[in-house]
């Protein structure tokens, strides 16, 4: 056999058991040697890091996806794009491959939310989408959201979080707040706050715009064979009484866990 047949061959043993690792060490193993980096960044590779369905979610996409390799279209994907009109955005994790959503505040249900007098949407610099939700006064907060879970990664534990900023005028939002997340007959629950650092003494407190704020994790999920059905997300407050003011709601954001 002549030598480039050899070499040929060679590579394409190495790719196919690069295929098998990550896209972490599939970057990692590019710097070994010249024939490493050959078959690390060859399309057999990098088409077995994305998902099984991407060309479905891609075809999906607000604006065109171009690329000129699959390794190209995995780290474009990373910085994620938006799909189905713009109501959710879409992302692989970068060093798994792992499938991210952020559904936005238009594909949650926010009681109250479409009642100007409680809330209203606006555009705000920085967000993915053309607009997110403004509290303007509610003692009754109710958030929630779902996903299907066949839209996820298998054999994959989830996070959500829900994604959010402060107004300089917040009031009403360092009481706690209940967050869960149901999955079949699963429910976790958990207390969170969405401004920790507010004096609960002084109704009208007021501060400098905070953005972004840490995402605060609503709660865990395994997505096991993407038939378990929808995971369902909640933040609420409707106990207290207590009148809110001063949030933006972006979305909730599905995410491996880490």
């Amino acid at each position: 056999m002549a030598e480039g047949g050899i070499q040929g061959l060679l590579e394409g043993c190495i790719s196919h058991i690069i295929s098998f690792t990550s896209p972490a060490d599939a970057c990692r193993l590019a710097a070994v040697s010249q024939i490493f980096r050959s078959a690390a960044v060859s399309d057999s590779v990098w088409d077995r890091f994305l998902p099984p369905d991407i060309s479905e979610i891609v075809s999906r996409a607000v604006h065109p996806v171009e690329y000129f390799s699959k390794k190209d279209l995995f780290f474009r994907l990373c910085r994620s794009i938006l799909v189905d009109g713009g109501a959710k955005s879409f992302a692989l994790e970068r060093s798994s491959g792992k499938k991210c959503f952020l559904l936005s505040a238009r594909e949650l249900t926010i009681i109250w939310g479409d009642t100007p007098h409680y809330w209203d949407w606006i555009s705000v610099p920085g967000s993915r989408f053309s607009e997110v939700a403004r509290l303007l006064d509610v003692c009754w907060l109710e958030i929630r959201g779902k996903i299907e879970c066949g839209m996820l990664s298998q054999k994959t534990s989830y996070a959500a979080h829900l994604i959010f900023k402060i107004t300089e005028e917040t009031y009403g939002l360092g009481f706690p707040q209940q967050a869960s997340v149901k999955l079949g007959d699963s429910t976790s629950e958990k207390t969170v706050c969405l401004h920790p650092d507010q004096p609960q003494q002084r109704p009208w407190w007021r501060g400098p715009l905070q953005w972004p704020l840490a995402p605060i994790e609503i709660g865990r999920f395994f997505c096991d064979d993407g038939d378990d059905g929808e995971a369902m997300f909640a933040v609420t407050e409707t106990r207290g009484g207590h009148w809110k003011r001063g949030l933006l709601v972006e979305g909730i954001e599905v995410r491996p866990a880490s």
